[in-house]
């Protein structure tokens, strides 16, 4: 039998990632995965200068690429891309790493490395944290899923489809062919 050594989020932070690599926590578990390739980066900086840019421009809030969040016990993610509403960076130290909460919109652009297992916890350790939406995109399906709190199935969207990524709710008023991100 083997035995697992837990870290905490203080370790986790002392932690100093390889090259090519990049590190989160879950429940005081260290994943290291290896550095996403081109596509994956080009995606997300994709949907973070679109997003950025209608988000900033109406003073919605932040997009940010790459930032640890921390969730509820011994969690650090870092989604590729996520969004904070304006009100809940009002008097937060933004030079604090990782930030003390879970960001309003969490995106992950899926690696051919990532186990479904995983990236189901992922995703319900930021909904249980407080994030309001999650999106898992499939570059090699085009295929979008959209997370909410409370559902057990998520919506599916297909670029091939045609369907757009929106959130009004979070973010009135944008929207952009899912088939555009994909290319």
């Amino acid at each position: 039998m083997t035995t697992k050594t837990l870290l905490t989020v203080e370790d986790y932070l002392a932690f100093e990632e390889p090259p090519c690599t990049r590190a989160e926590l879950s429940e005081g578990e260290l994943i290291v995965t290896p550095s996403p390739n081109f596509f994956h980066q080009r995606m997300r900086d994709d949907i973070n200068a679109r997003m950025r840019a209608f988000a900033e421009g109406r003073k919605l809030g932040s997009v940010i690429s790459e930032m640890d969040f921390k969730l509820r016990g011994e969690t650090v993610r870092r989604p590729d891309v996520a969004f904070i509403t304006s009100n809940r960076l009002k008097g937060v130290d933004l030079k604090q790493v990782p930030l003390p909460f879970a960001p309003d919109l969490a995106i992950e652009v899926v690696s051919t490395n990532d186990r479904a297992a995983d990236l189901m916890k992922k995703v319900t350790q930021y909904l249980s944290a407080g994030t309001k939406v999650v999106w898992l995109l499939y570059p090699d399906t085009r295929l979008a899923y959209r997370y909410l709190p409370g559902k057990l199935e998520p919506e599916v969207r297909s670029a091939n489809a045609g369907y757009p990524f929106d959130e009004p709710d979070l973010l009135p008023g944008f929207s952009f062919p899912l088939a555009e991100i994909f290319q």
